[in-house]
């Protein structure tokens, strides 16, 4: 059997041979055999022989992009040095009720509103509970406008969705 029989249905890495394919013939002339490939992903490219039987080549590129990705993840959500949007919906959501100094703070924890100490102290936590939000327009709405930011209580929601959610407004005749 040749070479060429014996890469037929092979598996290398995340490829698996289905057909040879011409060969790439260089500028001196020498001819580097090339094989079609199906990937564990679903894509189907073309490889050089020698790169799938040496290791060289063991995907389409998927798996090198989900290493580096993974690679320069930070809690497996944002790039390092980079903050996700929930990191900093939640950030906001600490700041309002927390710190005096926050323009909003009068509003939330001004009167009372707390943020749960699991979500305070871990991203990861509150990502779990609360999800990726689910486009730009999202922000963290609490359900009861008078209770605290904590899971059961707390959903992304659009801007429209949270101004049929407000509390009551003050009126000057109160």
């Amino acid at each position: 059997m040749g070479v060429k029989a014996e890469m037929m249905g092979k598996t290398f890495g995340r490829l698996t041979v289905e057909a040879e394919v011409p060969p790439h013939v260089s500028k001196s002339g020498r001819r580097f055999l090339r094989y079609l490939c199906s990937c564990s992903c679903g894509k189907r490219k073309e490889f050089f022989g020698e790169h799938l039987r040496s290791g060289a080549t063991v995907s389409c590129g998927c798996f090198k992009i989900e290493t580096t990705t993974n690679k320069f993840m930070k809690h497996g959500h944002a790039l390092e040095g980079q903050k996700s949007l929930e990191y900093t919906a939640r950030l906001a959501m600490i700041a309002r009720c927390e710190n005096p100094k926050n323009n909003s703070f009068l509003d939330y924890g001004g009167r009372g509103i707390t943020v749960c100490q699991e979500w305070r102290e871990s991203f990861e936590a509150f990502l779990n509970d609360m999800g990726c939000k689910p486009s730009k327009e999202h922000s963290i709405d609490r359900i009861d406008v008078n209770g605290n930011y904590e899971p059961g209580n707390c959903r992304w929601a659009t801007v429209k969705e949270q101004a049929s959610n407000k509390r009551p407004r003050k009126t000057k005749s109160d």
